[in-house]
């Protein structure tokens, strides 16, 4: 058996230089935000599980992702409201969109400004094609079959801009622009089939007339692996179809004494090596002329991929870097500013020609250069792991709070540094966080994501740990009939909240005076320091009801040395009867003046005579310590000429 491969197969450039760009963003320091597509970045499962293990999630749509993450433009390129919504959503954009697409997305957008109709040749369900039909306001005309050319050509079309997806197979584009001619069509057609595309197509067409089967490699989902296996069947009846190794019927290949191997533009060159591995254990290795391929092929990829942990050995160290050889064709690098190094130390204290190192990929060159290296990337994967430890037992940790971003603050522990949510930076509200920068403080770590080096503290938690351990020492402490010190912290219309170091206790309007209030207001202020009685304790529902009143003397305990009959004092109209009007002397302490005892005259309402509030002069009449009563007197205050004159207005009264 003899295996040939295409001139043209594998990775081709815009898919690679989008995965490329997906790996640097992966790795760097987001400082809390996510890495995503929006949707898969090439039509190849193999590459999005990869790009997954590595830190690049995938989205469908912006909204999933949040203010300050990261989206990857896939190749395929998206639509031109996808770029304003990211704006507005604070999204920032690694447009990896192929070069040969974004020509087309800059044709369509000048043809549709300039008022002209739009004609785009290719799949419609294509992400391309739809990425690009939002440079026209989607107001383009698909063409993806002839059908759909003929009823195209229904109505009048004045010289429309013709463009074509990338990856349309191009004698089905040549059909159908056959369509448009023969029915006199007008239109200005740019050709805009990737030459990658055109050439892959072609070799396929080649192969696959020289070999006795064609096994085409790809992706289900893949439209330009999928046109390739049309194209091959057109020329070779034993073409198959296959994702990977899994899908090969070797038993069937083996049958065959040529066969040829192409693959699409997502597919990688692990995949294909492991396809042809699979159909070279049918062959005679001494003969086999694919060895040297895969030899090629294996020792691409046994260079260290970024992420990867290396072993080396060191050959050269220089004032600002050390050169490592890591048994591959390219020696790794290890930059002065890749290395933990304490004041004054330089690299060659450090490291010695001969060492034993290891070391994180940061970067793989493409190049003749080699391969970046990290030490403190090392270190910081160690860092990593004792936050999951933390996280996992709940420890507490240190951190210092670097600098202020968008949502929170970035907080450094040992080499790696980590996100602290706002919400998550007290437990008050916090409107800025520049008073906190440059502390030290404890937090916990709420979430830890390795594969994307991100973790996320909350001072928020220790906080609330330490207060409800300090409530927990404060209940611990009280009794009811305590009388403790207190602090007014808020007002409602029933009371007042008054903190008792650390717990809040409810000091009720009843019980704040002896007297009657229509709002706490009237005695206290927010802020003022007081010494209340705790009345009743209930720790399960966290409830403390509080006494002002209780801290001073009972107003009835007071009257027998305060208050004698025939006493004339000063009072306020609190309360008015049919009988009478209650006369408040202080607080908690009313007394009675009977209706009889309002005026020298016949009272008949005593309402008239008297208004709630009004001051008035009374004289005590009589006191009853054990009924708690006082009966007063206003008419016995009133001067004689008055009482005269009354007396003179009533016997007139009565001969009426």
């Amino acid at each position: 058996m003899e295996i040939k491969i295409a001139e043209h197969s594998g990775f081709c450039f815009g898919v690679q230089r989008a995965i490329d760009l997906a790996f640097t963003e992966a790795e760097k320091d987001n400082e809390g935000y996510g890495i995503y597509t929006c949707g898969p970045l090439v039509h190849n499962k193999s590459v999005t599980d990869y790009l997954e293990k590595h830190g690049v999630g995938m989205i469908e749509r912006l909204a999933e992702a949040k203010r300050g993450d990261t989206v990857i433009v896939r190749s395929h390129g998206e639509p031109k409201e996808f770029y304003i919504e990211a704006q507005e959503r604070g999204i920032t954009l690694v447009d990896t969109t192929c070069a040969f697409v974004a020509k087309i997305h800059k044709l369509v957008e000048e043809a549709y400004e300039d008022g002209r109709e739009v004609v785009i040749v290719g799949s419609r369900i294509h992400p391309e094609v739809t990425a690009t039909n939002g440079w026209c306001a989607y107001s383009a005309s698909i063409l993806e079959t002839e059908a759909d050319a003929a009823e195209y050509i229904k109505n009048p079309h004045n010289n429309p801009l013709v463009v074509a997806q990338t990856t349309f197979k191009a004698e089905l584009m040549m059909d159908i622009l056959k369509v448009l001619d023969e029915a006199n069509c007008s239109y200005e057609l740019r050709n805009t089939i990737c030459n990658a595309t055109r050439d892959r197509q072609q070799s396929c067409a080649d192969l696959a007339q020289k070999v006795d089967s064609m096994v085409v490699v790809g992706d289900v989902h893949s439209s330009n692996s999928k046109k390739l296996f049309e194209i091959a069947q057109k020329f070779n009846k034993n073409s198959i179809f296959v994702q990977d190794k899994s899908d090969l019927q070797l038993k069937e290949t083996a049958k065959y004494n040529t066969i040829g191997i192409i693959a699409g533009a997502s597919t990688p060159e692990w995949i294909i090596m492991e396809v042809i591995a699979s159909m070279s254990e049918k062959m005679n290795t001494e003969k086999n002329p694919m060895l040297d391929f895969m030899d090629d092929i294996e020792k691409s990829l046994r260079l260290p991929k970024p992420g990867d942990i290396i072993d080396g050995t060191v050959v050269e160290v220089n004032d600002d870097a050390v050169i490592v050889n890591m048994g591959c064709k390219k020696d790794g690098i290890l930059r002065k500013d890749e290395v933990v190094l304490e004041d004054g130390q330089t690299l060659k204290d450090v490291f010695k020609e001969g060492d034993e190192v290891q070391a994180k990929v940061v970067k793989s060159d493409e190049g003749e250069g080699g391969i970046l290296l990290s030490k403190k990337r090392l270190v910081a994967v160690e860092n990593y792991k004792e936050l999951e430890d933390a996280m996992e037992s709940k420890d507490i940790i240190t951190v210092k709070l670097t600098r202020a971003v968008n949502g929170g603050v970035i907080a450094a522990y040992k080499e790696i540094t980590g996100f602290i949510p706002m919400s998550q930076l007290s437990d008050r509200y916090v409107e800025s966080a520049d008073e906190f920068l440059g502390q030290t403080v404890d937090v916990r770590v709420i979430r830890v994501d390795t594969k994307r080096n991100r973790a996320v503290f909350s001072r928020k938690a220790v906080l609330v740990e330490e207060k409800r351990k300090q409530v927990a020492e404060v209940w611990t402490n009280l009794n009811v009939g305590d009388v403790v010190e207190g602090k007014v912290m808020r007002f409602t219309d029933y009371g007042a909240f008054v903190d008792i170091g650390g717990v809040d206790g409810l000091l009720h309007i009843s019980e704040i005076s002896w007297g009657k209030l229509k709002h706490p207001q009237e005695i206290l202020k927010i802020g003022d320091i007081i010494n209340v009685k705790i009345l009743s304790l209930n720790e399960e529902k966290g409830k403390i009801s509080l006494g002002l009143k209780q801290t001073q003397p009972e107003p009835w305990s007071l009257v027998g040395t305060k208050y004698q009959i025939g006493q004339t004092l000063e009072g306020k109209i609190v309360q008015i009867k049919e009988y009478g009007a209650f006369v408040e002397l202080e607080a908690g302490l009313d007394g009675l003046v009977h209706i009889s005892e309002i005026a020298n005259k016949r009272v008949e309402n005593v309402s008239e005579e008297l208004k709630v509030g009004q001051p008035v002069e009374v004289k005590i009449m009589e006191i009853d310590p054990e009924r708690k009563r006082i009966s007063l007197s206003i008419k016995a205050n009133l001067p004689e000429e008055e009482v005269a004159e009354e007396a003179a207005e009533a016997e007139t009264e009565e001969e009426a």
